[in-house]
């Protein structure tokens, strides 16, 4: 199934977190032939009342923190899983292990946005899933590879839940006087994604990663 549900980007990662109505204006356009070699990865969660609807391209991920597990959303491209292994060479093209699994020895992924001159090798075409919401979810992550190459699912899912602890999920109104508590929760729950966000990324980054790293972290338990 594909959807074209990503933005424009020119970053190697991307992830986004948007309503479904502004994909329809976004697109990739290719001007000048140096952009041939330019690409992104993308990662992207629709978060309906009861579902979860997650979209990549490329070895960006999207992880659930359901109850204290980790679940993984979305499967990441890589050149060495076997179905993606099997369309790169029936394309005529290969897999050359240098520094890890390579389309032809350069992309380690896939599929990626861009990337023209490794194609039919490397696809564009998305994946997508779609999940059934529950009172026991916690919140999702969507992260570029630059987190995932260095921090577990299970690691990332740690840190937003201890991040996310400390704001409670606010309760419904029962009068005018409480619709400042509820905004006053809805800023705590930013706040603490945000932090969650932070967070993860430096953790990225004190564990040596080499890629760009893009992390976001969205509270599921709102309207529960």
């Amino acid at each position: 199934m594909a959807a074209p549900m990503w933005p424009q980007r020119r970053l190697r990662n991307g992830v986004v977190a948007q309503p479904e109505s502004q994909s329809a204006t976004c697109r990739c356009e290719l001007q000048t032939p140096q952009c041939d070699a330019v690409g992104s990865t993308a990662v992207v969660a629709v978060v309906a009342p009861d579902k979860i609807i997650v979209s990549n391209c490329g070895d960006s991920r999207a992880v659930l923190c359901r109850n204290g597990v980790a679940i993984p959303l979305s499967t990441d491209h890589k050149p060495d899983r076997p179905d993606e292994l099997n369309r790169i060479q029936e394309a005529g093209g290969r897999v050359i292990f240098w520094d890890g699994p390579r389309v032809l020895g350069v992309l380690a992924m896939s599929r990626a946005i861009g990337d023209n001159y490794l194609k039919p090798y490397v696809i564009s075409e998305p994946e997508v899933t779609i999940t059934d919401r529950t009172v026991e979810d916690e919140c999702l992550i969507l992260a570029s590879d630059g987190l995932w190459d260095v921090v577990s699912n299970e690691t990332a899912c740690g840190v937003a839940r201890m991040c996310l602890q400390s704001r409670k999920p606010p309760s419904p109104p029962r009068s005018p006087a409480s619709d400042t508590t509820v905004t006053a929760g809805e800023e705590s729950s930013d706040k603490a994604c945000s932090d969650a966000s932070i967070l993860l990324t430096k953790l990225a980054l004190a564990r040596h990663s080499t890629d760009n790293v893009s992390v976001a972290v969205i509270d599921l338990r709102r309207g529960h």
